[in-house]
This record gives structure tokens, sequence and C-alpha cells, in this order.
């Protein structure tokens, strides 16, 4: 083994420069900030009793600069509305592939949900609190969402062999699913963990009795 010399010690490895934060890359890490610490606030005061200065004070930001990134709390709350269905509704989609059956429907459905109820808890204890809360333009939006949910559903069914059901039926049909998928979310939000299994399985039941009364339905002819 050869001694290190003087000359190697004294000169070291150069240290690789990090790149300076763009300045879209600083805005966006505040966004995502102001959205973060409106979650965790509006989980004790609601959308309708936040503040700008709350959510400027907890994000360490000046007041003023809240508005760089949002007009107004309830557009805040439109972001975060987007931002809890944008993913939900992809994987719900992706259930929905490959032409399943109306069973296989049902237990992805709830295997999936319940997977990101528990996964994004935030943002789906916002929806819970903020769909019946204060603020009417937040509520119409999340009112939209479920609606897409429904269209996009009714859409699908209308792919599978049920040609003695009218688009009407179909509408309500999804409706009926969508509503179930809503209480069950907003149940495991107050469950503890040990009851999850059970809620499962009250889902999955619930969701099936549905489905079988379905596949019997004739609708009414014009």
């Amino acid at each position: 083994m050869f001694a290190e010399t003087p000359e190697a010690s004294a000169n070291p490895a150069p240290v690789p420069a990090v790149a300076p934060e763009s300045r879209s890359d600083k805005k966006e890490r505040t966004r995502r900030a102001i959205l973060d610490a409106a979650l965790e606030l509006t989980e004790e005061v609601g959308l309708a009793g936040l503040s700008l200065r709350q959510v400027a004070k907890e994000v360490g930001i000046v007041p003023t600069a809240f508005y760089r990134h949002f007009a107004s709390i309830d557009e805040l709350g439109l972001a975060l509305v987007e931002e809890s269905f944008a993913s939900l509704r992809a994987m719900i989609r992706d259930v929905r592939q490959g032409a399943p059956s109306l069973g296989q429907i049902v237990d992805r459905s709830v295997a999936v949900l319940i997977e990101h109820v528990r996964e994004q808890r935030t943002h789906f204890s916002f929806i819970a609190r903020e769909r019946s809360g204060g603020s009417a333009v937040v509520r119409d939006a999340i009112r939209r969402e479920f609606e897409l949910f429904e269209r996009e559903l009714a859409t699908d069914l209308a792919r599978l062999p049920m040609e003695h059901w009218s688009a009407e039926d179909l509408q309500i049909l999804s409706r009926l699913i969508v509503v179930a998928m809503i209480d069950v979310a907003e149940e495991i939000l107050e469950a503890p963990e040990r009851e999850r299994a059970a809620i499962t399985r009250r889902a999955r039941t619930q969701l099936l009795i549905v489905v079988v009364g379905a596949q019997n339905w004739r609708s009414r002819q014009p």
C-alpha cells in the first residue's frame, strides 16, 4: 500500500455543482405548499373558516404572495377539488377497462376506492366536509365531479349486454353505484382500521345487491 501524498490530500475531487432552483420550480413548490397547508387547516376550520392569512402564515409567505397562485380561497378550494378527484377518476376508469362484468366492476371498484381513501385520506376528508360545506362554488364543483363519475360509468355500462335498459335507467344505475361508493368512502374515513374489512364486505354486498337487481330489470317501453 502506498501512503497518500500531501499533494493528493490537498486536492480533493471537486463536488458537482447543484443547479439553482428555477423560478417556475420555486413557484410550483410554493403552490404545492399552499395546497398542503390548506388541506391541513381545513381539517379544523373547513374551507369557509379559512383565511388566506392563515394559509400564508402556515407556508411562510406574505399574504400578498398568495395571490400569485390563487385569486381567492374559493379558487384554492377548486384546485383541491380537482386534485382530489383526478387520480381517483383515473383509477376507477382503469378498473372498467377490458370489458369487465358488472360483478368485476363492483369488486375492483370497492378495492380501488378503499385503497385510495387510505392513501389520500386528507383529500377525501376535504371532499366529505365540503360537499355540504359553506362555499357554494366548491359544493357545485364537487357535485359536477360526481356527475362526471356517473356519466362515465353509465357510458361503460351501456357497453355491457344490457339492451333491455334505457339510457335513463343506465344513468339511474350509475348514480346508485356512485352514491353507494361515496357512502363507503365517508364510512371508511370515520372508522378505525380494525373495522375496514367489515366495511369492505358490506360495501361489496351492497353493490352486488344493486347489480343483481339491475340484471333482472327491464326498462318500460315508451
